[in-house]
């Protein structure tokens, strides 16, 4: 199948990952896949040698209202001429403003399927593309979602033309090591450093564990609330046990140099990051946001849930984690199974099914 894969940018993020990561896996597997981004920056991850990479250079910000229209109405007109250049069986878009843009731009003729990358609920949009999303949605031939209960945000008459896919987890070639006695003594935390995540919260409840002194916590990422962060890693005494290092390229290595992961997040949509940890055997702790953690933890097996925003309750697991050697390698070891709960290949040909389906319908209708 000749297809175009539509997103704003391939910058580092769960979004963008998982969209290159399909379009190399399509890309393998003989489709001809054409990507294209509303921004001109370059992919910040590899890419099939085959894919054909368009940048659209239309993604400026805008100062205001009226200079939002006319972005928008030149970003709609520059996809739709891009769209009828590359002729595609069909389209797949990334995220909820983008979606309805090529919703818009694709016209009748070229079946679409739009994908929602975060609970539609916890993500705010503004009036007008909340309103835009009710009446481009039912135009899609399917909408993807990763949860159940992000597909229950939608109202009835659109749930029939909705997919639940998680995201795949890749097999990790090297794990983590279950830890000797003696061992083990950081906490890993890993995410853009905006509110959403969390680290807050996070950062609050490590200065109330109460006698686990010899601990750090590693938060890796960068943001707009790294300010913030140190200001609250000061004010709580935290200095010498808490490190920012900012992003790191080898995400697999900062994870396996931990002995437990965290993920405090207010909200998510199917947190990539927390399958890595799972998939190199890290004991997890998680939020229990109201979408995400909950479709991955199963717990007491494999990880730890705790209510969003409760910063006594993610504290009293910190301190049964820390104070229990054998429960983190029980739940690391446990773990592991994300691999095969989520694999690769099975996620890929769910994919190829929501896309093969809509090609087969429009050949259909004639």
């Amino acid at each position: 199948m000749r297809l175009a894969f539509v997103i704003s940018s391939l910058r580092r993020g769960g979004a963008e990952g998982v969209l290159a990561r399909l379009a190399n896996g399509m890309a393998a597997r003989g489709h001809d896949i054409t990507l294209i981004t509303l921004g001109a920056t370059p992919s910040e991850y590899p890419l099939n040698a085959t894919i054909r990479w368009v940048p659209l250079d239309v993604a400026s910000p805008s100062a205001g209202c009226i200079q939002g229209l006319a972005n928008n109405l030149r970003r709609l007109r520059v996809l739709r001429q891009t769209l009828r250049t590359i002729a595609p069986a069909a389209a797949l878009s990334f995220m909820d403003t983008t979606n309805v843009l090529t919703l818009l731009a694709a016209g009748r003729r070229l079946p679409v399927v739009v994908s929602e990358r975060i609970h539609p609920a916890q993500h705010d949009t503004g009036r007008l593309w909340r309103w835009l999303r009710t009446k481009t949605y039912p135009l899609a031939h399917s909408v993807v979602v990763q949860t159940q209960a992000a597909k229950n945000f939608f109202p009835p008459p659109l749930r029939p033309r909705i997919r639940v896919i998680p995201n795949a987890v890749p097999a990790i070639a090297q794990p983590h090591e279950a830890e000797a006695p003696g061992g083990g003594k950081r906490l890993v935390a890993m995410g853009r450093l905006e509110w959403q995540k969390g680290f807050d919260m996070l950062l609050r409840a490590f200065a109330a564990l109460q006698g686990h002194e010899e601990w750090t916590l590693v938060i890796y990422g960068e943001g707009k609330e790294r300010a913030a962060l140190e200001s609250l890693r000061a004010e709580l005494g935290l200095d010498q046990r808490v490190s920012l290092p900012g992003r790191v390229d080898d995400t697999q290595a900062a994870l396996r140099g931990g002995d437990i992961f965290v993920l405090p997040s207010r909200f998510e949509g199917f947190p990539n990051v927390l399958t890595e940890a799972m998939a190199c055997g890290l004991p997890v702790i998680a939020a229990d946001c109201e979408s995400g953690p909950a479709d991955i933890i199963r717990p007491g097996e494999d990880g730890l849930l705790v209510p969003p925003g409760d910063i006594s309750a993610l504290a009293q697991a910190l301190g049964l984690l820390v104070s229990d050697r054998e429960l983190r390698n029980r739940l690391g070891e446990s773990a592991r199974s994300v691999v095969q709960r989520f694999r690769e290949d099975n996620i890929l040909n769910m994919w190829e099914d929501v896309l093969e389906t809509a090609v087969r319908d429009l050949s259909r209708q004639g």
